[in-house]
């Protein structure tokens, strides 16, 4: 499986799983624009050209429109083509408990900005170009956003949202050929690092609670699924939710 001549579009590709998505990506051959907010994307187009693939950083916060807009026109300037987007950033506040009811506007905000209104900015931004030679375009969701989270009700919300949005973009854009899914991953993320650094003993009970026995690698094994349903293989499958999480939830 190769995507050779494809550019893809990776938010939030500074670190954890975006990070995993984009060197999965240019290994098998695509041009990644490693979109990030922080120049820790820099390390990452750095790291793919040591191993002699393609990649180009852009500056993309995706609450800001004018961003977005212009890490969609990176990506034509650096290919020519823009092939799918690949929506993974989420709110630095995700991983902050708390509850409903203390929810602050400031903190809905910054939740909704980043996924669900990120998505929509990407959506916008990207649709000429993905249509052009009929892409596909990927939003990250999570257990979380399919059975709720007691102790993350937000990022629950925002990651459930964002299934209806796929599902939703996926019946707009089938005219246009373009494709349109949900992954749910199941892998280590800084955040999920830092909660195991705290409470040492959540690894393995997590682990346990995975059919296959394990988390996931980011780039090993959240990668390769990604790059399946880029690629011309999955051009039949849209408004689909993929689970890529060792099992670990099983009723989509």
């Amino acid at each position: 499986m190769r995507l050779d001549g494809h550019t893809v579009l990776v938010t939030g590709a500074g670190a954890g799983v975006g990070r995993g998505i984009a060197l999965a990506l240019a290994a098998v051959g695509a041009h990644v624009v490693v979109a990030s907010r922080s120049e820790s994307g820099c390390d990452v187009v750095a790291h793919i050209s040591a191993r002699h693939h393609q990649a180009t950083w852009a500056r993309c916060d995706v609450t800001v429109p004018e961003q977005v807009t212009a890490a969609v026109g990176i990506a034509l300037a650096a290919t020519g083509r823009l092939d799918a987007v690949v929506h993974n950033a989420t709110s630095n506040s995700s991983s902050r408990p708390h509850r409903l009811e203390e929810v602050s506007r400031t903190l809905w905000d910054d939740h909704y900005s980043v996924s669900v209104g990120g998505a929509q900015r990407c959506a916008a931004a990207a649709f000429d170009a993905l249509k052009t030679h009929g892409g596909t375009f990927l939003v990250m969701t999570s257990p979380a956003g399919i059975e709720g989270s007691a102790t993350l009700p937000l990022y629950a919300t925002m990651k459930g949202a964002l299934r209806g949005f796929a599902k939703s973009l996926a019946r707009e854009w089938a005219p246009h050929r373009i494709t349109v899914n949900a992954v749910s991953p199941l892998a280590y993320s800084p955040a999920m690092t830092a909660a195991i650094e705290a409470e040492p003993a959540m690894e393995q009970r997590l682990s346990r609670r995975v059919p296959l026995g394990r988390i996931g690698d980011p780039e090993r094994d959240i990668g390769p699924a990604i790059a399946f349903l880029v690629g011309p293989a999955a051009r039949y499958i849209t408004g689909q939710t993929l689970g890529v999480d060792g099992g670990h939830f099983m009723s989509l």
